[in-house]
């Protein structure tokens, strides 16, 4: 039979390995963790200038020979420049250009549509092939010094802004500005045109009016001032 004595010193000797397996975990985890912090506390590698300079204090930086005979190579970079809206369309020379300088200068969508309906009334007033006659494409009366949109203008970039000027200045034009405000169908533009006090003949209500594209024609130089 053991001894109260023997089975103490047992116990006591099984239980002491586990003693100091705790301690070396402990430790272990210690040792983690304070990598860990050294590794976060780390200061970031040097960049830049200051990182040249350390690799060549250390010896590390590299180098590059050029040839005192290469010469630079020159960079060339396309210019840009912008215009505002009157400046370009006062630079064009076709009865587009006139029909939507018109329409620009008068405050009016410059649409496809308010376009083709300019077109259209230019050359019911003038023929295509001669629609700047005395510059005056649209026979306007206003400001032109003469009766029954006879007279003429300087230039026709001062003939589109008096015809803006007339279509907002006499209230017998006020559907036609709507329908141009508005980017309305060009029928109904036309019907407005047609109603309105522009022609003492009302394009015969609308049986002169031709539907068929309006080729684009140049007037001749000089024409727009």
């Amino acid at each position: 039979m053991n001894s109260p004595f023997v089975r103490s010193t047992s116990s006591a000797s099984r239980t002491r390995p586990r003693r100091v397996n705790g301690v070396v975990v402990v430790c272990a985890g210690a040792a983690v963790f304070a990598l860990t912090a050294l590794t976060a506390l780390a200061p970031p590698p040097p960049t830049g200038a200051f990182a040249a300079q350390q690799l060549a204090a250390e010896g590390q930086a590299q180098t590059l020979a050029v040839p005192a005979g290469v010469a630079g190579a020159a960079v060339s970079r396309d210019a840009y420049s912008a215009t505002d809206g009157l400046q370009t369309l006062s630079a064009g020379s076709t009865n587009r250009d006139w029909a939507t300088l018109v329409l620009f200068l008068a405050g009016f969508p410059t649409t496809e549509s308010n376009i083709t309906v300019m077109l259209r009334w230019m050359r019911q007033e003038n023929g295509p092939d001669d629609w700047w006659l005395r510059n005056n494409p649209l026979n306007n009366g206003w400001g032109s010094g003469g009766g029954s949109g006879l007279g003429s203008y300087d230039n026709l970039v001062t003939a589109a802004e008096n015809v803006g000027n007339a279509l907002h200045g006499n209230s017998g034009y006020a559907a036609i500005v709507a329908g141009f405000a508005s980017s309305a169908p060009t029928e109904q533009i036309e019907q407005a045109i047609w109603a309105s006090p522009w022609a003492s003949s009302h394009y015969a209500n609308g049986s002169h009016w031709s539907y068929t594209p309006v080729p684009e024609y140049a007037s001749p130089p000089g024409t727009w001032g």
